[in-house]
Formats: structure tokens, sequence, C-alpha cells
């Protein structure tokens, strides 16, 4: 049927898109699908770029932290080369003044060694030693023979068994000395360095030699320090080479 006749002055109709080839809709279709896939393939690089960084981002910080934590542990445990570390429940080669001999069990200045401990007349003195200004710790376990049974407590090691006791002995290494007698009878620091087998004189304490400076309960003690008599509570120090000030020591509950 052929097309009316257009008016006069009317505006021409807009010309019709020629159809589109099956050609050329199918070239359309593969370069949509090819932009489809180029950006699916770009942004699963960028993902895996951005996790990439991410995951090299922490394992750097993670080795940064552990080198500073490493380096914070050392620096905070090293001791200063000037300090002095004050003598601990726990003897040293450098802070025992002398080993727990072993004794046979025979008697020492009329002391007797006997299997078990003697009450009747029970009571502690506590004995301090400095060598040169510096404190040195007297082993647990004088006075007792072996086989000895140690056993370890918060405050440090504990004899808590021998072959025998002397009636004079010490069961840890915080300088208290147990005199425990069935009799009441004096005893004196001498005889308890005889049962340790240890000098004891105005110039020597153990291995330590020196002048001799003694302190009983804090007063400064004049004569032979062997003829101290051992009292309830008694404090004393021996001081060896150089004058240290006398220290408190406060006995446990039971004492």
């Amino acid at each position: 049927m052929p097309n009316p006749p257009r008016k006069r002055g009317a505006p021409a109709p807009p010309p019709r898109a020629a159809p589109r080839s099956a050609s050329r809709r199918k070239r359309e279709r593969r370069r949509e699908e090819a932009m489809r896939a180029l950006g699916h393939t770009r942004g699963g690089s960028r993902r895996r770029w951005l996790w990439n960084g991410i995951g090299a981002g922490v394992i750097v910080v993670a080795v940064v932290l552990i080198l500073l934590l490493a380096r914070g542990g050392t620096s905070s445990s090293t001791t200063p080369p000037n300090a002095t570390p004050f003598p601990t429940t726990t003897p040293t080669v450098q802070n025992l003044l002398a080993a727990a001999a072993n004794p046979s069990g025979s008697a020492v200045d009329g002391i007797q060694c006997q299997t078990n401990e003697q009450v009747v007349y029970h009571i502690h003195a506590h004995l301090a030693v400095y060598v040169n200004g510096q404190q040195r710790v007297l082993p647990e376990g004088i006075g007792i023979t072996q086989p000895r049974v140690e056993v370890t407590t918060d405050e440090g090691p504990y004899v808590d068994h021998g072959g025998c006791f002397y009636w004079m002995h010490t069961h840890t290494n915080d300088g208290i000395i147990h005199i425990e007698s069935p009799t009441q009878t004096v005893y004196t620091l001498g005889q308890f360095f005889d049962i340790w087998g240890q000098p004891l004189t105005s110039s020597q304490v153990g291995p330590a030699t020196g002048s001799v400076i003694v302190y009983v309960n804090g007063q400064e003690h004049t004569g032979d320090p062997r003829a101290i008599q051992m009292t309830p509570h008694e404090l004393i120090q021996l001081d060896v080479g150089t004058d240290f000030p006398p220290q408190p020591f406060t006995f446990p509950a039971g004492y």
C-alpha cells in the first residue's frame, strides 16, 4: 500500500533505523562478553592484590612486634653491672659460707647425736655472717647426719629427717639455729661451729679470714666469739673484714 501524501509544511518523520544484521548482533554480544570478562579479571586481580598486600602487612607488623618484645624482655631482665643482689634463702657458690659437713654421729664437745630430736630444752637463735659487707648463707643440715631427707618449701629447702640430730643443728639456710636438748644446758657458738666442722676465731669465720667484729642483739661484743652463750631469740652477727651495721631479724611464729 503506498504511503499517504505528506501534507505541505508538516515535518518529515525520523528515518527508521536500519535493522542490524545477525552477524553484527553476534559481534556486539561477543564484545560485551569480552568486556565483562575483562572487568571481572581486573577486579579479581585488584582484590587478590589487596588481600596479598594486607597479608604481607600483617606479617611485617607481627615480626616487628616480636622483635620489640624480645628486645624489651632482654633489657628488663639484665642486672646493672654495679648492682649487688640481696642474698636469698637459696645458697649459691657466691653467697654460701661453707657447706654442711657430713659428721659421723660421734659426740662433739659432749653434744650427742640422737635419732630423735630432743625437745625438753628447745630454743632458737639466729646467726648472720657478713664478709666485707656481703651476707653469707649458712647451709641447711648442719648437725644432721646422712641420709638426709630434704624437701622444698616456699621459703626454701628444709631438712626434715636424717640419720641422727645433734642437739644443735639447722633445718633451713635462713640462719636459725635449733638448740634441742634433753636437759637445759648452756651451749656456746663455738660448739655449734665444732659440730659444723668450721673454724671460729677472732680472725676467721669458716673459710673467711680477716678481723672479726661481733654483734649480739645489736650491741658490739668484745671477747672470744666462741664463748658466746646461746639464749632464746638471740641475734648474733659476725662481720669479717668490713664492719657492717647489725641487721634485724624476725623469728617465725611459734619459734
